[in-house]
């Protein structure tokens, strides 16, 4: 893991005593033809050192933009970052020059995207792609640069690393694409790694082995993770804490355990119950009717209301309250969260 210290010289500003990552109010919008697509509407969570946060909801919650907003790349315009702070060890990226922010990408904060065979280039070896990492940032000859590439698919546990480091990504499975991005992700010692949907059109066993590698990695290295996913199975045996998104949204976040054994949101309870399980066997399966809200028309009042089953007048007229504090580090933005939790 790179010294606080040293980065303290690169980056002044930090404070090695502030939480490690803190997204605060963060709003953002897509100006497009149609009308503004209000993507994220007051995101807010904080990140510590070897923890796992999940980011959970369907898609068009926001999650995705929701980290890319976090990596400084969002693609502008469309995208505009209209309020809210990104802070890391204290100092707000938001209000950085973009030289300054690209010393955070890959060295501070790096990303595993959705689609690793879409991220990787099509024309250059894995080898080429992951040394060019050392080269540029850290200023390595193409030798020293070639053997510490080797060394992080071996890491990753990529069989034959120094036989393969001249591959394309092509010649490489899903499985194995997702390894190697996840060792250019961690080519430079980030201490926080987001990864998002990193086991989508992976089947079951290897998106087990992924999600193990990531788990083991982060052990090893006491990394920020944050998990962005839709698919409340994965996240189950490896997440610390899940923050619920829905519409932009977090609406309930929570320790792992005290989401699944009792859910304070009417949208994670419904997320929870349309979960095939083997005690349900004959019996019809529970779906959350509708679909999530189109960004550039979200409902007046709590952006659930139209699906939710708890549904009175002050969810249609009235905004989503403010996070109501369920029990220590839970909270949950419904007027009747303590019926959705049964109380």
């Amino acid at each position: 893991m790179t010294d606080i210290k040293a980065q303290i010289d690169v980056l002044p500003g930090l404070d090695p005593h502030a939480p490690l990552l803190e997204v605060t109010d963060l709003h953002v919008e897509f100006r497009t033809q149609y009308g503004v697509a209000r993507a994220v509407n007051g995101a807010n969570f904080v990140l510590s050192p070897g923890e796992t946060l999940a980011i959970l909801g369907e898609s068009g919650c926001g999650k995705s933009v929701t980290a890319q907003a976090i990596m400084g790349i969002l693609e502008s315009p469309p995208g505009f970052i209209t309020q809210g702070e990104v802070k890391y060890r204290g100092l707000d990226l938001l209000k950085l020059p973009e030289k300054e922010r690209r010393r955070v990408r890959a060295n501070q904060i790096a990303m595993i995207f959705q689609d690793a065979l879409s991220a990787l280039n099509p024309v250059f070896s894995i080898g080429y792609q992951m040394a060019e990492l050392f080269r540029v940032h850290r200023g390595m000859s193409r030798g020293d640069a070639k053997r510490r590439s080797i060394e992080l698919l071996d890491q990753v546990k990529i069989p034959a690393a120094k036989a393969r480091i001249g591959d394309y990504p092509h010649q490489f499975s899903g499985g194995m694409r997702q390894r190697v991005m996840i060792a250019m992700a961690l080519a430079l010692d980030p201490e926080v790694l987001i990864a998002d949907e990193p086991t989508t059109a992976l089947d079951v066993t290897v998106q087990a082995q992924i999600m193990g590698l990531l788990a083991e990695l982060q052990q090893q290295r006491n990394m920020g993770l944050i998990l962005i996913t839709h698919d409340m199975g994965v996240v189950a045996d490896v997440a610390d804490r899940i923050s619920v998104m829905y519409a932009g949204k977090v609406v309930e976040e929570a320790p792992v355990y005290d989401i699944y054994a009792r859910p304070a949101h009417p949208y994670t309870k419904a997320l929870l119950e349309s979960i095939p399980r083997l005690d349900m066997k004959g019996r019809e399966l529970k779906v959350i009717k509708g679909l999530p809200p189109a960004l550039t028309d979200i409902p007046k009042g709590c952006a659930f209301n139209p699906r939710c089953t708890y549904t009175q007048d002050v969810c249609r007229q009235n905004p989503a309250p403010p996070p109501y504090f369920v029990a220590p580090g839970r909270t949950s933005r419904c007027h009747f969260w303590r019926e959705v939790a049964g109380e």
